[in-house]
């Protein structure tokens, strides 16, 4: 079954690189892009294709050399038919992954919103602590990021903060943070001691490219005003914040952190641009879910996904059923472990 399968994946991937050596193509930028998508999705295939031919054929004539006469070859050709058949199941699994249709957005950049729920200042706090925990994580593995707005509490903490995040792979290992944290720890100004349980809301973005998303300006209500909070003399000097309504939807994106206002205006089109093209992948999901068991998370921001409970030094992503014992480690960048969790529970119920 994979073998004829692969087999028409690799013609497939033949043909794509064929196609990417025409000059009349690397011309035109959008399928030159469109291919080089399918070839970085079609080169593995075709690689384990050789695998795989070669590993059919090694098992065909170890299944010939069983019928010999001398018993030592068949005896040696049973134990290589035996181990060949276990390396064929563990190649069908690799195959079975390698099959699933890509994540579109996986090599994009990423737009990252967190905002404060329940719980008043200590809420606000907590989203200062997660954006520090994503540029960690960010930084661990060589992404770049910038603020594009923040709305700052007089604590150290934010009423909201959103980033962009560049590099390779950000969507992929990102996109399960979206939804509800919840944090369950005591207070630095509570004098009794006792825990407090706050929530804040993580929204994760793929950045849209303009083909991606149409803006039509007629669609857009575009207002500048004074920029306010941390900004020292700048700040009410001039009108350089601005928000952007997208009439359509209702979608109101504001931007105020750049003292440009042709850069903030840039970057709260990045935004508006992103949150449009989330609501697509939500429809797409959607209709998905329809047709194939639910996979991690749903990107609902109301869903509650993880706990981060101090007192305990654990963390509980409710997804997965999932806890590490290393909160000190995770809150200063460590995400690897739960990230990679969450990717193979995802994995499998693709599968299922």
């Amino acid at each position: 079954m994979f073998h004829e399968k692969l087999k028409a994946l690799n013609e497939q991937f033949k043909e794509v690189e064929r196609k990417l050596s025409d000059s009349s193509v690397m011309n035109n930028q959008e399928e030159y892009r469109e291919l080089t998508k399918q070839h970085a999705y079609l080169m593995p295939l075709a690689e384990k294709y050789k695998e795989y031919s070669k590993l059919l054929s090694d098992i065909e004539g170890a299944e010939e050399l069983k019928k010999s006469d001398d018993d030592e070859i068949r005896e040696m050709a049973q134990a290589e038919y035996n181990e060949l058949l276990d390396l064929k199941e563990k190649t069908d699994a690799e195959i079975k992954v390698l099959l699933l249709p890509p994540d579109p957005n996986d090599d994009k950049n990423i737009i990252v919103e967190i905002r404060a729920g329940t719980g008043g200042d200590e809420a606000a706090l907590f989203v200062g602590d997660l954006f520090r925990m994503y540029t960690r994580f960010a930084e661990r593995n060589g992404w770049k990021f910038e603020v594009i707005d923040s709305n700052p509490t007089g604590l150290g903490g934010y009423k909201e903060v959103i980033f962009e995040v560049n590099g390779n792979k950000v969507w992929r290992y990102m996109k399960f943070e979206r939804g509800a944290h919840r944090v369950q720890r005591v207070p630095e100004t509570e004098a009794s001691g006792r825990v407090h349980t706050s929530a804040v809301t993580v929204a994760v973005l793929p950045e849209a490219e303009e083909v991606d998303v149409e803006i039509k300006m007629d669609d857009l209500r575009i207002d500048t005003y004074r920029a306010s909070g941390a900004g020292g003399q700048h700040v009410n000097k001039t009108d350089s914040a601005i928000r952007i309504t997208h009439l359509p939807t209702g979608l109101v994106v504001a931007c105020q952190d750049e003292r440009s206002q042709i850069k903030n205006r840039a970057k709260a089109f990045k935004v508006l641009r992103a949150k449009l093209y989330e609501q697509k992948i939500v429809e797409q999901e959607k209709q998905l879910s329809n047709e194939r068991k639910q996979q991690v998370g749903t990107g609902d921001r109301s869903e509650k996904i993880r706990t981060y409970n101090f007192p305990q030094n654990r963390i509980t992503d409710h997804r997965i059923g999932y806890s590490v014992y290393n909160i000190t480690e995770v809150m200063d960048g460590d995400l690897t472990e739960l990230v990679n969790k969450l990717i193979e529970a995802d994995t499998e119920a693709k599968l299922n």
